[in-house]
């Protein structure tokens, strides 16, 4: 069947109307913005150790207290998931990825000219991080929308801007930091990041309405000629003889109806009738926050993997380069093993694109096979000495990063976890759990570091957690299975329940039917 696309005027926005999800169209628009979104958010978090330096100089502070302002910008862009799910809901997501936009930009732009850490803390750990939130996770649920068949592939893609952005941002702010300072460098990123709002305003709302298909079907008999063909159909059941009962076109009449409907009420039901006139049935008004998804074991055993492998995420860019430093490697290689987890990360998001593209495939099982390989790359680190030691180590583990970071969100689209229909609601839910691991994430294995005085404690602690992790996602699909299970025998409970006893005819329509049937074979008998 052809697709047909219609635009729908909506308040202060447009939607595209389609029979199916696309898989295109507009959809690659979509896929462009969020690169661009990707970049813009996450790429400027991962590369604002270039102003670490600067930061501690101009304000005579230490380094674990510079290090508050990201640890509260991650914090704040993940505990307000729940309130970016709302809002996108209730506006829409192109105005709230606008305003996000608009807010990460001014808290840049602030921070340019703090005069301590504090006030750091509040423009880019509080400002900016909310405005995070509101960019980032609306764009990647409505690109969810936009695709089906080719979700996993074009989200992995279109991820990779947070991999090309802190491949090329840092040493640009670097060279930048070198012409015009820290302060106007920072400055012209706030600006650059007002980018996001263009983007925002490319995400047009997606609607899916089947109904257009049965519109171009014929027409369905109307009730009173389907009613008066099964009346026919049962008088004619019985050796074709007549029955004797009074055969009407009215629905009234139809075996099962102990009570005859009044006259007067007929043309009610028929102006209730959607064939008769144009009247659609009115629709359940849409949910801001859908906690249901929070009574589904599958969902939650899938946030506590986000949960704990949320821990495996951090470690490796925070102390890969003094990892790296304590085994006598210079600055210089210590930055190329960076760049190369990168590089490493980008192909990875792409291989697990391509490969959960795949039909059949389970992908609940793919993603598990990746994070129990993630958490043998983190215990790997350790075992690592010299430089190429180091670096295959980094390369392995920014390609298996890849394949997870790139896929854990759109993965609850699929059908394992919560669906589509209600992944809006599960993302912002599962990235406020989230936001926990990610506050207490890098505290903790600094803890560890200082504790011990090894850096390996660091990575040990984000292979336990990325272990666990692992553990309760293969949970994820045994309990969608045993859910599923026991709704079908509700189900049918209920509908036994409801179900009264079989239709019955009036007694005299057999008993006349069959009382002819008798006679007319008396009367062959004596012929």
């Amino acid at each position: 069947s052809k697709m047909t696309v219609k635009a729908v005027k909506m308040p202060c926005t447009s939607a595209n109307v389609y029979t199916k999800v696309p898989d295109g169209g507009w959809g690659w628009t979509v896929a462009f913005a969020f690169f661009v979104v990707e970049a813009l958010t996450y790429g400027i978090i991962k590369s604002f150790g270039v102003f670490f330096n600067d930061l501690m100089e101009s304000f005579d502070e230490t380094n674990s207290r510079i290090s508050w302002i990201i640890s509260i910008c991650v914090f704040v862009q993940t505990f307000t998931a729940p309130l970016s799910t709302v809002l996108s809901n209730r506006f829409g997501h192109r105005l709230v990825v606008m305003a996000g936009g608009l807010l990460v930009s001014a808290g840049m732009v602030i921070a340019a000219f703090a005069r301590s850490v504090v006030d750091m803390y509040v423009t880019i750990g509080i400002v900016s991080g909310l405005g995070y939130c509101l960019s980032f996770l609306p764009t990647v649920t409505i690109l969810s929308q936009y695709f089906e068949k080719r979700r996993s592939l074009v989200t992995a893609v279109a991820s990779t801007g947070e991999c090309f952005a802190v491949f090329s941002f840092a040493p640009a702010i670097t060279a930048l930091k070198e012409q015009i300072g820290w302060r106007y460098s920072m400055l012209s990123v706030g600006v650059l990041q007002l980018g996001i709002t263009a983007c925002g305003s490319l995400l047009r709302p997606i609607v899916i309405r089947e109904q257009e298909e049965a519109k171009a079907q014929p027409p369905e008999e109307s009730t009173e000629t389907k009613y008066m063909l099964e009346n026919e159909q049962t008088c004619t059941s019985i050796e074709s003889i007549d029955s004797g009962v009074d055969i009407t076109t009215s629905p009234s009449n139809v075996p099962g109806k102990t009570k005859a409907e009044p006259k007067s009420e007929e043309p009610k039901q028929h102006g209730q009738n959607p064939a008769d006139n144009n009247s659609a049935p009115p629709q359940p008004k849409t949910k801001l926050l859908d906690f249901s998804v929070m009574r589904d074991y599958s969902f939650i055993c899938y946030a506590f993997f986000g949960l704990f492998a949320t821990l495996g995420f951090f470690a490796p860019s925070l102390y890969i380069i003094p990892l790296s430093r304590s085994l006598g490697i210079g600055k210089d290689h210590s930055a190329y093993i960076l760049s190369a987890m990168a590089i490493a990360e980008v192909f990875g998001r792409i291989f697990a694109g391509w490969l959960l593209n795949k039909k059949p495939i389970r992908k609940i099982y793919i993603e598990l096979i990746c994070v129990v390989l993630l958490a043998v790359a983190l215990v790997a680190f350790p075992f690592a000495s010299g430089f190429w030691g180091l670096m295959t180590c980094s390369v392995y583990f920014g390609f298996m990063l890849g394949t997870v970071a790139g896929t854990h969100i759109p993965l609850l689209a699929e059908d394992d976890v919560v669906g589509i229909e209600r992944m809006s609601s599960a993302a912002g839910v599962y990235v406020f759990i989230q936001s926990l691991a990610g506050l207490a994430g890098p505290p903790l294995a600094g803890v560890l570091v200082d504790t011990t005085k090894n850096y390996s404690s660091a990575f040990y602690s984000c292979a336990a957690g990325m272990v666990l992790g692992a553990v309760f996602l293969a949970l994820v699909r045994p309990c969608k299975t045993g859910l599923c299970h026991q709704q079908q025998q509700q189900q049918q409970q209920v509908e036994e329940s409801t179900a009264g006893p079989p239709s019955e005819l009036p007694d005299d329509f057999i008993d006349m039917d069959i009382g002819k049937a008798e006679n007319s074979g008396k009367g062959s008998d004596s012929v």
